[in-house]
């Protein structure tokens, strides 16, 4: 419930603030200016009394019998024993155990023997699912050790109609997630192996075009300020170009405002012996090749808002791991490190607001990962408001 909590608030909070944004950008005028601190109060707390009593009423319900489902376990193991505790220790979950189905006991106190019968075993399952009013069955057999006992259980539940619930990881995987998914006429069990599956790409690529696009129109006439100022102080180009790696090493062409002169990419390999970062990065106190507006450019990060343009062409999003360029991939010596590349590259990241450049390589690749792994709206709008001051003091700048 504390979780439930939790994530009913920063809801009620993120969506308070993208109508703030729309009112401040579109210039609607509001009620009063205290609208928006009392529609964020009234419904963080209405949702949230209204999840309590939902839960409340149905633990009253619950606890009383009625309207709950009654569960046979499959399997005696430590998985099936920790499940059927739950069940018994919380009714509101809705479930009646039934009992077990196994060949026997092994390793169980006699305390659990009587806490939780044992009603019949694999053989004969399907004559007790006949007899008896059974709702749902729990597999907790590990699959690849009773495969074929398994199928002719579901075989049996499918005929009588009776619904088969599987506990467990098939493949022990540390970071996946596991679904089953229809393509057309084809059942697919899916390991989201990305921390950020389509449906979140889909949600954060929505708040980036509805960011992003009035971000730039605001900002048109200051970039078109910084446009001048460039072309007034170095010959050469207004934007930099670049092959950077996006979300599953897909190559885009990133866009920045020129720091450099326009043959530093021909001076780099003379350089690299100067090199004071590790990994893949490359970074040089005093760097020659950047230009007098550059050096301004670089520090304030004024240089990287035609990413904005990156972020509504869907190369990149608001918030990601910072792109890298083609030439560093190799750098990458470590697999786990290519995981970066499971989610879309972004304009600011963790490490942008933790020590920028002052980071070593692997701190970065940590921050990054760290993101991956942790990944959820609320800490890409916790990201966003802490780059600002970040950028304003110049904090750990190149």
């Amino acid at each position: 419930l504390k979780d439930e909590m939790g994530d009913i608030m920063k809801a009620t909070t993120v969506g308070t603030f993208m109508m703030g944004a729309v009112t401040v950008l579109f210039q609607v005028q509001m009620i009063s200016q205290w609208f928006l601190p009392i529609f964020w109060v009234l419904v963080t707390l209405l949702t949230c009394l209204s999840r309590v009593c939902l839960r409340t009423a149905l633990r009253w319900v619950r606890r009383k019998g009625r309207n709950s489902r009654n569960v046979l376990i499959v399997g005696t193991n430590s998985r099936g024993t920790r499940f059927a505790h739950d069940i018994r220790t919380h009714p509101e979950l809705g479930y009646r155990l039934i009992g077990f189905v196994d060949e026997q006991w092994e390793g169980l106190h006699q305390w659990q023997h009587d806490m939780f019968p044992l009603v019949a075993t694999l053989e004969g399952l399907p004559a007790f699912l006949r007899t008896f009013a059974v709702d749902e069955v729990f597999m907790t057999l590990p699959l690849r050790s009773y495969y074929e006992q398994v199928s002719e259980i579901v075989a049996h539940c499918e005929k009588q109609g009776i619904l088969v619930r599987f506990q467990g990881d098939l493949f022990s995987p540390k970071l996946a997630k596991p679904s089953v998914e229809q393509l057309e006429a084809h059942s697919t069990f899916t390991l989201q192996t990305g921390a950020i599956g389509d449906q979140a790409i889909f949600v954060k690529r929505i708040i980036d075009i509805f960011i992003a696009l009035p971000s730039l129109i605001l900002l048109l006439p200051f970039l078109g300020l910084v446009a001048v100022g460039i072309k007034m102080t170095s010959p050469g180009p207004i934007f930099f170009v670049q092959k950077r790696l996006g979300i599953n090493k897909r190559p885009f062409n990133l866009y920045k405002f020129r720091s450099m002169v326009t043959n530093a990419e021909d001076l780099l390999p003379g350089l690299e012996q100067f090199n004071e970062a590790t990994g893949a990065a490359f970074k040089i106190s005093d760097d020659p090749r950047v230009t007098r507006i550059g050096k301004f450019l670089r520090e304030t990060s004024i240089d990287e808002l035609p990413q904005l343009f990156n972020v509504l062409k869907g190369d990149m999003s608001l918030v990601g791991p910072r792109p890298i360029q083609m030439r560093d991939f190799e750098a990458f010596y470590q697999d786990g490190h290519r995981r970066r590349f499971s989610v879309p590259p972004g304009l600011t990241c963790l490490w942008q607001v933790n020590g920028r450049s002052a980071l070593s390589f692997e701190k970065w690749m940590e921050l990054d990962l760290e993101y991956i792994d942790q990944w959820s709206l609320w800490l890409d709008w916790k990201i966003l408001l802490k780059t600002i001051p970040v950028v304003l003091r110049r904090t750990g700048a190149a």
